[in-house]
C-alpha cells in the first residue's frame, strides 16, 4: 500500500492518469472501506483542491454520510432528493454547472457552486456516491465524469459477504 501522494500539475487528465495509479496503490491490500473512501477523499481534494469531496453510503433507505474532506455537510439524503439523491434514483453520474438552477438542491454550504455526483453501483445496485462540490460554477466536466467513474469503480465494496471489485464479484 503506498501512503505517499505526489501532487501532479499539468492538464486535467493528466493529473487525472497520475492520480490514478496512486489511488490504486492507496486501496490495493485494504478492505475496510471506510478506510479506502477517506483515503480516495483526502487524495482527491488533496490533487484538485475542491471545496468539499466525500462519498455517502446508502443505509438502511437513506444516503448517510460517509468519509469526506471540506466544511460539515449534510448528514442525510433521501432518495430522490438533491443532486446525491437524484443521482442514487437514476443510477448515473449527474454534473449540475449552477447548483442554484438545481431544483431541490440541498444547500449544506452556500459556497458551493457547481457539482458532481457519481454513483457506486455494485451487482446493479447503487451502494453509495461520490460528491464532489466547487465553489466556481460549471467546474466539473466530462473529463471528471469519465475519470471519477473510474476510480468510483476501483473501489472495493463489501456487499453481503462478497467484495466487488470494478463491478466483479470474488468471495
Amino acid at each position: 500500500m503506498a501512503e505517499d501522494l505526489h501532487i501532479i500539475t499539468g492538464t486535467k487528465e493528466e493529473q487525472y492518469e497520475q492520480l490514478i495509479p496512486q489511488i490504486r496503490g492507496l486501496l490495493e491490500g485494504e478492505t475496510d472501506l471506510i478506510a479506502n473512501l477517506a483515503n480516495v477523499a483526502a487524495a482527491l481534494k488533496e490533487q484538485f483542491r475542491w471545496w468539499w469531496v466525500g462519498f455517502y453510503l446508502v443505509r438502511n433507505g437513506e444516503l448517510v454520510l460517509g468519509p469526506f474532506q471540506g466544511p460539515v455537510a449534510c448528514t442525510r439524503i433521501r432518495y430522490g432528493k438533491g443532486v446525491c439523491g437524484t443521482s442514487w434514483a437514476q443510477a448515473s453520474t449527474v454534473i449540475v454547472p449552477d447548483v442554484d438552477a438545481f431544483p431541490g438542491h440541498i444547500a449544506c454550504s452556500s459556497l458551493s457552486r457547481s457539482e458532481i455526483v457519481v454513483p457506486i453501483i455494485r451487482q446493479g445496485e447503487v451502494v453509495g456516491l461520490l460528491d464532489a462540490d466547487s465553489e466556481h460554477l460549471a467546474f466539473y466536466d466530462e473529463t471528471d465524469r469519465h475519470y471519477l467513474e473510474k476510480i468510483v469503480g476501483m473501489i472495493p465494496v463489501k456487499l453481503s459477504g462478497t467484495v466487488c471489485i470494478t463491478g466483479l464479484a470474488v468471495r
